[in-house]
């Protein structure tokens, strides 16, 4: 019987991989075979590791080629039909040497001629037997097949293609595997070392929480395992890795054939070798740090005492009965754990420090962590959550000196089950809300309201008031307890970039929202308002700015009195550019009918004909066209003289509005003035 070597150590990991080693004896020049499934095939080669621990060596590693069985059945010299199958070899191996055991003593070696039916007498009928022929030295012997006992293959050849073939056969009754040949070279028996990386399902863990009166809470941790593969796992050395190392597949298995190109040798000129850069590798360190395993059973000191207002919950009864053990002793004497503990770089092992049985295409539930942690019942709201109530939750503080993997965690009070959460991931003193309950008894309402704030700066600068002031908003949450108890309330209110104002303290801050604290007392309602406020502005632009905004920025302090000068003299310049504008206009206009005009008057000439009373007209159309050509070019003038004096009037309220400058903060007045419409709000 062939050697084998059973799984000792088995690894799961979060990634989806599994880390197994196998040990056992071999002796002599054994052979020892693995069967994988073909899709793991590239993992193991990737990763496998074999050790001869006793001074041995391992000559190969081979394994099943990539071939369908059909065309590996075709390369064989050898087949085997399914029925008559040693008189078919028989028949395909002629010229083999064999050594046949005839009877129980005879053995005769000699080289196979063939097979032939001969006709025996059997009582009264004559029956076709098959006879071997041997040629023997110099003389051809043959022997009735059915008394041959033994036949040894004297050849190598002929021996190695039968096992090939009945390999390749044994192969293909396990769909979808491939066998993996480990050929050692030695001496005696030796012990034999073999790991590799395979596939796995991700171990999963569950948790159950305790809650009691007057004592820690109690958190116990369970994980689930997974054994899909072939082999059954008997007494193994479990180990649970927490953490998210990098892991890919990559095909070694199958055959690569790379397109090389076809090259001509140059008889002229010898070929120069070509030297390969120098490479670097180096080595990482992994730095580890155990936890004590003596200490799995014994409850933390916690780095905190809870609050005094922290409720306390009533234990319901025991497990026993009237004087029987409690629930917490029932726990903790049937589901003792000594898990051993200790952190790899950023991974962190459970180790279960007892043989596990997990038999093949089978589940268990291994029991990981078993210990009091620093925590207590509190509520926690969320208006995105549930806007009427409250969560019942753990305020969970990881005082376990362990890494704690996310699962679902099942939460008892006493003996009575009130719910069920997930826990994320925790590393040691994480601290956690852990909400499994909604709160009936507890009703929080809320009213928003916004408004305007004081204006707190003002800033003149190239003819633009750039006035700041304040946006805010304010939440008013009324909290009813309607419980017999005290209880502790978190209220979470969003953070969106604004600030607290007249506010107070919140007990913590997470990204998204700031998370304030609220003791309410038994039957008894709270209040609680939050105010934000965030910074707008609004702008004018002294260039269209009237004297009822002058005196109402005079008036607010967002100007003094110089600039507010400076703004009167750029209103009156501008009232001057706008009569400017308007007389422009009105010449324009004037223009604009005195050329309608000639073009009637030149029409009207040019259809006068001869005679005194044509000639006459004709000198009034004439004296007409001659007064508006005199007109026209007075309008050029003038307008000339407009545009001039406006766009020196454009001149000097650009130099005025350029020198306006002003800086006031005006802090948080008592009165409060805000920004009135007109300008322009960021």
């Amino acid at each position: 019987m062939p050697p084998s070597l059973s799984i000792r150590r088995v690894v799961l990991y979060k990634h989806g991989v599994g880390y197994f080693e196998r040990r056992g004896t071999v002796s002599g020049s054994d052979t020892l075979h693995f069967d994988f499934k073909a899709r793991d095939m590239n993992d193991v080669l990737k990763s496998m590791t074999v050790l001869d621990l006793s001074g041995g060596s391992v000559s190969a590693v081979s394994y099943d080629s990539t071939k369908p069985l059909e065309q590996l059945l075709e390369e064989a010299t050898i087949r085997i039909p399914e029925s008559g199958s040693l008189t078919a070899l028989l028949g395909q191996i002629k010229g083999a040497r064999v050594r046949v055991r005839v009877g129980k003593e005879q053995l005769v070696e000699g080289v196979i001629v063939g097979l032939e039916s001969l006709p025996v007498v059997e009582g009264k009928a004559a029956v076709h037997r098959p006879f071997l022929s041997l040629l023997v030295g110099a003389s051809l012997r043959s022997f009735d097949l059915l008394d041959v006992a033994e036949l040894t293959f004297l050849d190598d050849t002929v021996r190695k293609d039968l096992e090939f073939y009945l390999a390749t056969v044994l192969s293909s009754y396990k769909k979808d595997t491939k066998r993996l040949s480990v050929l050692t070279a030695g001496e005696g028996e030796r012990e034999l070392f073999v790991s590799y990386v395979l596939e796995a399902p991700v171990w999963k863990t569950s948790y159950r929480i305790l809650l009691e009166a007057e004592r820690p809470p109690l958190l116990q941790g369970w994980a689930v395992v997974d054994n899909t593969g072939d082999e059954d796992w008997v007494d193994v050395d479990l180990a649970l890795i927490a953490g998210l190392p990098v892991s890919f597949v990559h095909d070694l298995y199958n055959p690569r054939y790379m397109r090389r190109p076809v090259v001509e040798v140059r008889t002229e000129a010898a070929a120069a070798p070509v030297i390969p850069e120098e490479g670097y590798g180096g080595m990482e360190e992994e730095v580890l740090a155990e936890v004590s395993a003596d200490m799995a059973m014994e409850p933390p000191m916690p780095s905190a005492p809870a609050p005094a207002a922290a409720p306390m919950m009533k234990t319901f009864g025991a497990v026993g009965g009237r004087g029987g053990p409690s629930r917490r002793e029932a726990l903790e004497r049937s589901a003792a754990v000594k898990t051993l503990t200790k952190e790899v770089g950023d991974l962190f092992e459970y180790r279960v420090d007892h043989p596990v049985t997990v038999h093949r295409n089978q589940s268990a539930l291994v029991p990981i962590l078993h210990r009091p942690f620093e925590g207590r019942r509190v509520l926690l709201y969320n208006r995105a959550t549930r806007e009427k109530n409250p969560m019942a939750c753990i305020e969970l503080k990881n005082t376990t000196g362990l890494t704690l993997e996310g699962g679902p965690v099942t939460v008892t009070e006493g003996d009575t089950y009130v719910g069920e959460a997930m826990l994320d991931t925790m590393k040691p003193d994480d601290k956690r809300f852990v909400p499994y309950a909604v709160e009936l008894g507890c009703v929080v309402s809320q009213e928003d309201r916004t408004e305007e704030g004081p204006v707190f700066r003002a800033v003149v600068n190239r003819g633009v008031l750039l006035v700041e002031f304040y946006h805010l908003r304010s939440t008013l949450y009324t909290v009813r307890n309607k419980a017999k108890r005290a209880q502790t309330l978190y209220l979470e209110h969003p953070r969106t970039g604004w600030e607290l104002k007249d506010s107070p303290e919140p007990a913590e801050t997470t990204d998204n929202f700031w998370r304030f604290q609220v003791e309410l007392a038994a039957s008894a309602s709270e209040e609680l308002t939050i105010t934000e406020r965030t910074t707008g502005q609004r702008t004018w632009y002294f260039s269209n700015t009237g004297l009822d905004e002058v005196r109402f920025f005079l008036e607010s302090g967002y100007i003094d009195e110089r600039v507010a000068q400076g703004v009167r003299e750029v209103v009156a310049i501008r009232d001057r550019m706008a009569a400017l504008s308007h007389q422009e206009r009105k010449l324009n206009d004037e223009r604009t009918k005195l050329f309608k005009d000639q073009e009637r008057i030149r029409a009207n000439i040019d259809s006068l004909k001869s005679g005194a009373s044509q000639r006459e007209l004709s000198e009034r159309f004439v004296t007409k066209l001659s007064e508006q050509e005199d007109r026209l070019e007075a309008i050029a003038r003038e307008l000339e003289g407009v545009e001039r004096e406006r766009r020196e009037a454009q001149e000097e309220m650009d130099r005025k509005i350029q020198a306006l400058a002003f800086t006031a903060d005006l802090g948080t007045p008592t009165t409060e003035k805000k920004p009135r419409g007109r300008g322009k709000d960021k």
